[in-house]
């Protein structure tokens, strides 16, 4: 079982470069953080990128699936991801994803990730379905 000390110590690539950190981590959710750095945003607004957003999730819900893998399988892919963009997020704050299941299936699973500001504002709701390899 993964814990959130050990996907911070070893991270994936891509969250490795995003920044992304892993409060915590089981089989019914993933937390994670990101702080909103000025190279995560759209310009002129210097508020996070949609794609950063989408991508923390993606992070969060491919960890989340792991951690229910059935016995054999091999790994785990994105075939789905929808976002509801809700509200802004300011460079130089910390934004956190809740991942929580809506299915999890020994073809599919499907996860919904809230994104919210520390202030509790809803950011994004992203809900994706990763295939069980």
């Amino acid at each position: 079982m993964l814990t959130a000390e050990q996907m911070n110590d070893n991270p994936l690539p891509f969250a490795k470069l995003m920044g992304v950190r892993f409060v915590s981590i089981t089989k019914d959710e993933v937390v994670v953080e990101l702080e909103v750095r000025p190279d995560l945003c759209t310009a002129p607004m210097p508020t996070l990128h949609g794609g950063a957003a989408m991508a923390l999730a993606d992070t969060a819900g491919a960890v989340a699936t792991v951690m229910n893998l059935p016995e054999g399988a091999k790994g785990t892919t994105t075939i789905e991801s929808k976002t509801n963009f809700i509200g802004g997020a300011p460079s130089g704050i910390t934004v956190r994803g809740t991942t929580t299941p809506i299915h999890r299936g020994g073809k599919t699973q499907v996860w919904q990730t809230r994104i919210t500001r520390p202030d509790g504002k809803l950011v994004a709701v992203v809900t994706q379905t990763q295939l069980v390899l």
